[in-house]
């Protein structure tokens, strides 16, 4: 606050975005019992696997959740401690997310909201609630009503900073903590994405894409994560686990640095002279590969280079989005425009790939960490709720960047159609996913 020249005592709400899926569990006085498991975990594919059977396979799962569950939930994380530290688990008092950890500690109060809730596993994305009997199926001995937090509304404050934390802050008393949310819901508030016809494109450590909806949407696409958005509707998305992460390790392979890595792109064509990549160095979620590796195919001793290998890890990690794309269905196909936010998005290259592969206009927000942004004007709803609505708040805060503006150049287009071909005949070959959508 001090580098902004913000005066603490004139902060009126604080509002606080979270990676999701985390499980932070913690005993009767608060104190957390086991490392938060994070969302990037694949350890708990077999636990994951064992609950979707328990719930009736995927139609039990759509139907009692909404969505299907997917191994970076938090439901397979609490099943996982359970049977690998059953001492640890019998002492689980509450069951929170990192974000709601985050406003437990601010105000003391142990509450959740729809958004991030969604990605737990055992709450109701079309109904808005948890769903205690399946939180009796992944943790029979632990009593839902005393463990799983108090849910609030999306404009509901969490509660207020506790006034020691407060005067140690330099704070004024009072100040709201607003419900929060998980990084993707609120990035989508962030870059402007509270209503029908716009796609936000997360190129971070995993990829996200999401697009609003005012009504709970019908899925039957199992990779389709139905969640609630932190706005009062929902937000269907597709989350893929290998972007900046996989396109990072190709980097540090050759010992470039961000500047050296985008010049290495410049340098090989579209497609990459026919390698192609299937980025999977975390396993992946969607397409549900947990188990997967990643693989550089197509190799010859004329296209090995440090640029084809460049190109192509970004190009095969923007498939994946375009695939995630397809998975959505007319949510997304009725977009008029993507908001690209992420560390990928800082390159004008990657920029340009997106919309070409994509063929839909792009554009970054000027304020780039959307999810921070989003978390900052959910708190100004939550402050003034009856006098604002979300909506005005983002028509007057949330600016695009035209600078940063890439439209889909349609010689691209039809090459990264061909390109895209050969990634999905690679997913078809090694892993068996349909190459047709």
């Amino acid at each position: 606050m001090a580098e902004a020249r913000i005066d603490p005592r004139d902060v009126r709400a604080i509002g606080v975005s979270g990676q999701q899926h985390g499980m932070v569990a913690l005993d009767d006085t608060g104190e957390p019992l086991y490392p938060a498991k994070l969302w990037c975990d694949t350890e708990t594919a077999a636990q994951n696997d064992a609950l979707i059977e328990r719930l009736g396979g995927e139609a039990g799962c759509l139907d009692k959740l909404g969505l299907v569950l997917q191994t970076g939930y938090t439901a397979s994380k609490v099943a996982w401690l359970r049977e690998t530290w059953p001492e640890v688990y019998r002492r689980i008092a509450t069951l929170l997310l990192p974000h709601d950890y985050l406003n437990f500690w601010l105000t003391g109060e142990r509450v959740a909201e729809a958004g991030d809730a969604s990605g737990t596993g055992y709450f109701d994305t079309h109904r808005r609630c948890w769903r205690h009997d399946v939180f009796a199926e992944i943790a029979p001995e632990l009593d839902a009503e005393r463990v799983l937090p108090r849910l609030i509304e999306s404009d509901e404050p969490a509660g207020v900073v506790r006034p020691a934390l407060a005067r140690e802050l330099g704070l004024s008393e009072g100040v709201l903590v607003a419900s929060g949310g998980g990084d993707n819901m609120l990035g989508a508030i962030g870059t402007g994405n509270i209503a029908p016809g716009l796609v936000t494109l997360s190129l971070g450590t995993s990829g996200t894409v999401c697009a609003y909806s005012d009504e709970p949407v019908p899925v039957e696409d199992a990779m389709v994560a139905n969640f609630c958005a932190s706005s009062g509707g929902w937000l269907p998305l597709i989350c893929t686990m290998n972007v900046t992460s996989a396109t990072n390790r190709v980097r540090e392979l050759f010992g470039l640095d961000l500047v050296g890595f985008n010049d290495q792109l410049h340098r090989a064509p579209i497609g990459a002279e026919g390698v192609t990549t299937l980025p999977f160095f975390n396993g992946e979620r969607v397409p549900p590969l947990p188990q997967a590796s990643a693989s550089f195919l197509g190799l010859t001793s004329v296209n090995t280079t440090p640029a084809n290998l460049c190109r192509a890890v970004v190009e095969s990690a923007t498939f994946g989005m375009r695939y995630g794309l397809e998975r959505l269905g007319k949510l997304a196909a009725g977009a008029s425009q993507i908001r690209l936010i992420g560390g990928g998005a800082r390159s004008p290259v990657w920029r340009q790939i997106v919309a070409d592969v994509t063929g839909t206009p792009v554009v970054c927000p000027q304020v780039t960490d959307a999810a921070a942004l989003g978390a900052a004007l959910q708190a100004a709803w939550c402050d003034r709720r009856q006098m604002t609505s979300l909506a005005s708040l983002c028509e007057r805060l949330v600016h695009l960047d035209q600078a940063a503006a890439a439209e889909p150049r349609p010689a691209n287009v039809e090459a990264y159609h061909q390109a895209y071909g050969r990634y999905r005949e690679a997913l078809q070959r090694h892993h068996g996913i349909p190459a047709t959508p």
